[in-house]
């Protein structure tokens, strides 16, 4: 297993970073969410909030943010509904060769976006966040939640050897390139993670965390799934347990859709489609990236 090749640091008309959020129903509560997001993150960056549909109530916050913030970018998920497809929209329209998946309900701690960011960049393909190695910690969530997540992702580190104790962990930064490269295929819930991760061990790349403190969201409702979702979860957690996979095999005959899903290519996920809400983002990617 040896890094990748580091990425590039020289056209500063490009973000460093790109951060996808998923939103969903969260109000004027995203303000106070961008502020904190963007005050920790030091690094060039574009956020790309993702919204199912334009109806969704955190939009009009979105908009008047973006108005005055040229790196927020209300993006319209167009894959269909459900976190796992707002996912595959961010990363179809991210601009940055590192890309950061986290959730808008506040839970993920954006200080960890920068060390995750030069991780990628010096050659590592998933840095993870991880709330189960020494120095994390998860508080509040409902308990078999807490459980299965925990013995799905101490499982993994230690029978598979994928490089994180936090699998199932959605917030982390990844190669843009190795995302491409891989395709994604969940459509579900948040099981995008575990699947790159175990996607990332099947090939023997790069796969790196570092300490997290995950709380629970205090206003609102998680949309997590347990039950609906778990099938999802096994499909890719015994992926990881696969041969080895070389590059040009795995791209030329990538691992079977996951349970549910209805997607016939699953290269098909990653495009270079522009699905960001009119007047709102794309149009303002020519001005100078903010450090």
């Amino acid at each position: 297993m040896t890094p990748r090749i580091p990425v590039a640091i020289t056209d500063t008309s490009t973000p460093r970073v790109s951060i996808v959020v998923t939103a969903r129903e969260e109000g004027d509560a995203i303000v106070a969410y961008l502020d904190r997001l963007l005050e920790a993150v030091s690094l060039s960056c574009e956020v790309l909030v993702v919204v199912d549909d334009v109806a969704d109530s955190t939009l009009p916050w979105l908009e008047e943010y973006a108005g005055r913030d040229h790196r927020v970018k209300p993006t319209l998920n167009t894959f269909g509904p459900g976190p796992a497809k707002a996912i595959r929209q961010g990363v179809a329209v991210a601009a940055a060769p590192v890309i950061v998946v986290t959730m808008a309900d506040g839970c993920d701690d954006p200080a960890q976006i920068d060390p995750m960011v030069r991780l990628v960049e010096r050659g590592i393909a998933i840095a993870a966040a991880s709330r189960y190695m020494r120095g994390g910690r998860q508080i509040g969530g409902p308990p078999i939640k807490r459980f299965m997540s925990r013995l799905a992702g101490v499982s993994l580190f230690h029978l598979a050897r994928v490089g994180t104790h936090d699998a199932t962990n959605s917030f982390k930064a990844y190669s843009a390139e190795f995302i491409r490269e891989v395709g994604i295929e969940s459509d579900g819930g948040f099981e995008v993670g575990i699947e790159l991760v175990a996607k990332a061990r099947r090939r023997r790349e790069p796969v790196a965390e570092i300490p997290t403190i995950w709380l629970d969201r205090i206003f609102g409702n998680s949309s997590f799934r347990v039950i609906k979702w778990t099938p999802r979860y096994l499909h890719w957690y015994r992926h990881a347990f696969g041969p080895p996979i070389h590059r040009s095999a795995d791209q030329a005959a990538p691992a079977p859709p996951s349970p549910g899903s209805d997607r016939p290519n699953p290269s098909a996920g990653i495009s270079d489609t522009d699905n960001v809400v009119p007047g709102s983002a794309r149009d303002r990617t020519s001005a100078p990236a903010q450090s």
